[in-house]
């Protein structure tokens, strides 16, 4: 007779709400009899859920289940919980995490990228994926999420006028590797987006910054050149900017030996002619600098 009566598959929806409601465990007491049987059953929807975004070996996804899916995942605090309780989960569910993540930034319902709308009321969840930087197991996960978050112009905008774009030039300094590395992928895409026109009010504000400035020229003397480069192309906007507050003005005129002395030496590794014109602008635009009364 059992077999007579199977039970309903899951809808996409169902899957996200039971996701939710598993997440639960995650916080439960190590003594709570359930929750190891909980936590496996959460790893399986999550690798489920990627399945569905993904789509695997015999099936490509259906985007009318990826938007179903989408849409319950931001209806509620599904991405919060995720995030918080990530440091808790093992390394395997951790990655399908960030895979599901990454999707999810992509996802249209309706033609709008909801998870932009969600991140634009939830902007605290960009301080702790930030903050990420700082714990050794996790790093490497909330970077990779932050990322994929910050390709949303309007959360790119948040990031790089608060205060976390400071902590940066010190995670990038960071005495392992591999997550300094990841610092400076993200600090790169950062830069990118920054330069980018459509960025143009939060440039103007970020070079009319004289700690802003004093904290780039520091990072061209990193030992990095990978980390000297970057910091090349936001510095070269400083310079650039015709509009140069008498601060900005007085900082560059006063340190303009050293700056000369050091962009006669200072070279890509391979040959880039783009690099070489844009130091050459900057070092004749140094050279001819005078400096201004402030008002």
């Amino acid at each position: 007779m059992k077999g007579l009566f199977k039970s309903k598959p899951r809808t996409p929806a169902d899957l996200v709400r039971q996701t939710r409601e598993l997440l639960a465990y995650v916080e439960a007491p190590a003594r709570e009899p359930k929750r190891e049987e909980k936590l496996t059953e959460l790893a399986k929807n999550i690798r489920e859920m990627k399945t569905v975004l993904y789509g695997n070996s015999e099936a490509e996804p259906v985007p009318e289940a990826c938007a179903q899916l989408t849409q319950e995942f931001f209806k509620d605090n599904t991405l919060r919980l995720l995030i918080v309780c990530l440091p808790k989960l093992n390394l395997e569910v951790r990655k399908d995490v960030t895979q599901v993540v990454a999707n999810l930034q992509r996802q249209q319902v309706h033609s709008r990228l909801i998870a932009s709308d969600y991140l634009e009321a939830n902007r605290d969840l960009l301080d702790i994926l930030i903050a990420g930087y700082e714990n050794t197991d996790i790093a490497l996960h909330y970077g990779s999420m932050l990322r994929d978050c910050i390709r949303h112009q309007s959360i790119a905008r948040y990031v790089l006028e608060s205060d976390n774009m400071k902590k940066f030039f010190g995670y990038i300094q960071l005495p392992n590797f591999e997550i300094a590395s990841d610092a400076a992928a993200t600090f790169k895409l950062l830069g990118d987006i920054l330069l980018d026109r459509s960025n143009v009010a939060v440039m103007m504000r970020y070079v009319s910054s004289k700690e802003n400035l004093r904290i780039l020229m520091n990072l061209l003397r990193e030992s990095s050149k990978s980390i000297q480069i970057e910091a090349f192309h936001v510095f070269k906007v400083f310079v650039a900017n015709q509009n140069k507050p008498p601060e900005i003005v007085s900082i560059l005129v006063a340190n303009r030996e050293k700056l000369l002395r050091f962009f006669s030496e200072f070279k890509t590794e391979k040959e880039d002619e783009q690099f070489d014109q844009d130091k050459a602008q900057v070092v004749k635009e140094i050279a001819s600098l005078e400096p201004r009364d402030r008002p």
